[in-house]
């Protein structure tokens, strides 16, 4: 049997399998053990599979004295935005991202509305496996409130980010593709109240996926011709939980995830030159971002992969904007979550005030290539196959935050060890895509020497 997926910030797992209501049941109270009494925000990606597991996780807060604020189907942003507007001491995303529809998971929010850092991921993690019951309290059980008006908070704040009224003299034509997901819950009103002409595909979010859930080129094939046919002057594709956001342009060309951050990047830059604020990716992003702020002279730092350490590192430089290359940009003025709604804004107002296409400021970014493969390294052989690759490389700058990356003046090499497999992941990005498929061939052989 399949094992469950655990991070530091929630599960997920194959419903039916490992993945059920008691598991959901013993993983909210392990959450529950570590929080200060107050309610407990719970949100669902639309999955057919989210309702049974939502009343599992409510019922087990429940048992521990605590109201949930049910805020129904949901953007993982969302959930964010509204443990800090509704005063919760957490939340709990019912979601399993991009993972495939037989797939759900929990993922979990701290009080400031953001995935929870590792410390606190951990001990989650520590007491479910104990297996310990939630201890026996003298409290009344909780009772379930529904939230009245889900996205208003969220709506509002991403507006507040653009000048709206420069967008919506544009009447931009849109097509999103929110995949049977949750972005079509908060999508479809932002879009309309910034003006524009929607085309929605997948609008229901039931969790029945018209294609394969993860907005990669490959799962979008049959969404790109779509924009061209109705004339979209750009197109937008969702994860399920709508933290993650793919660029199509007006000619049906996948920009992808990566340009969904940079191109965020270049126009809050362009907005606030020479802000000082710095920009903080993880270490498995594009370098177009820091090509970015290098031209505005501002700070940029990397962090760990993972969004609960680009969270850490945005709060600890106070940084401007920051986000990871998946297509989730985190901006604090809405909350310290990848929003897709957030990118959705700022790429629309750049269009609108530089009166150019969503092709030509893509065209316009710093170009690189990136290159993704795997090699099969046994756990204990790790530690000596990237001391190998870091002699192998003397001229590359070393840096050991998260596994190995080799930094050259154009390219870079970044080699991880899988969380889940006995296989370590190589990621080089270059000019083109020969000199980064290269790099990876030359990582590749070193690693499996």
């Amino acid at each position: 049997m399949p094992e469950l997926i655990i991070s530091v910030s929630g599960l997920r797992g194959i419903v039916g399998a490992e993945l059920n209501a008691g598991v959901a049941r013993r993983y909210a109270q392990a959450f529950a053990e570590t929080l200060p009494p107050g309610p407990v925000v719970i949100t669902q990606d639309g999955r057919a599979s989210g309702p049974a597991l939502a009343a599992a996780v409510a019922d087990a807060l429940h048992e521990s004295g605590r109201d949930v604020l049910d805020a129904g189907v949901a953007a993982t942003p969302t959930t964010g935005v509204l443990v800090r507007r509704l005063e919760a001491v957490g939340g709990m995303q019912i979601s399993a991202s991009h993972n495939p529809a037989e797939y759900n998971g929990l993922k979990l929010f701290s009080s400031a509305g953001r995935v929870i850092p590792s410390a606190a991921g951990e001990q989650v993690a520590a007491r479910f496996h104990a297996g310990r019951a939630v201890p026996t309290r003298d409290v009344a059980p909780g009772k379930t409130l529904r939230v009245a008006d889900p996205i208003g908070f969220h709506r509002d704040a991403v507006c507040g980010l653009v000048d709206v009224e420069r967008i919506r003299a544009q009447q931009f034509r849109v097509l999103l593709d929110a995949n049977h997901g949750a972005g079509s819950v908060l999508g479809g009103p932002l879009l309309e109240a910034l003006g524009c002409r929607v085309t929605l595909l997948g609008g229901a979010a039931d969790g029945q996926f018209a294609h394969t859930p993860e907005p990669t080129a490959a799962n979008l094939a049959g969404v790109l011709s779509e924009v061209t046919k109705v004339g979209a002057q750009i197109g937008f594709a969702t994860d399920p939980d709508a933290d993650r956001l793919a660029v199509i342009d007006e000619r049906g060309r996948y920009l992808g995830e990566e340009y969904t951050l940079a191109l965020c990047v270049e126009h809050v830059l362009s907005k606030t030159p020479r802000a000082g604020r710095p920009i903080v990716t993880n270490c498995s992003t594009s370098r177009m971002s820091q090509d970015l702020a290098e031209r505005q002279h501002v700070p940029f730092f990397r962090s760990a992969v993972g969004e609960a350490n680009v969270v850490d590192r945005m709060q600890q430089e106070n940084a401007l904007l920051g986000g990871e290359g998946n297509g989730g940009v985190i901006e604090p003025r809405v909350g310290w979550v990848r929003d897709s709604f957030v990118g959705m804004a700022y790429l629309l107002e750049a269009m609108a005030l530089r009166q150019r296409p969503i092709s030509a400021l893509a065209d316009a970014l710093p170009r690189y290539e990136i290159v993704k493969i795997k090699a099969a390294v046994a756990r204990d052989k790790i530690p000596a196959a990237l001391a190998a690759l870091q002699r192998h490389f003397p001229e590359a700058q070393a840096d050991a935050l998260d596994g190995l990356r080799l930094d050259w003046p154009d390219r870079w090499l970044l080699v991880r060890a899988s969380n889940t497999e006995p296989v370590v992941r190589a990621i080089a990005e270059a000019p083109t895509l020969a000199a980064a498929e290269a790099l990876c061939q030359a990582a590749v052989r070193v690693l499996e020497n």
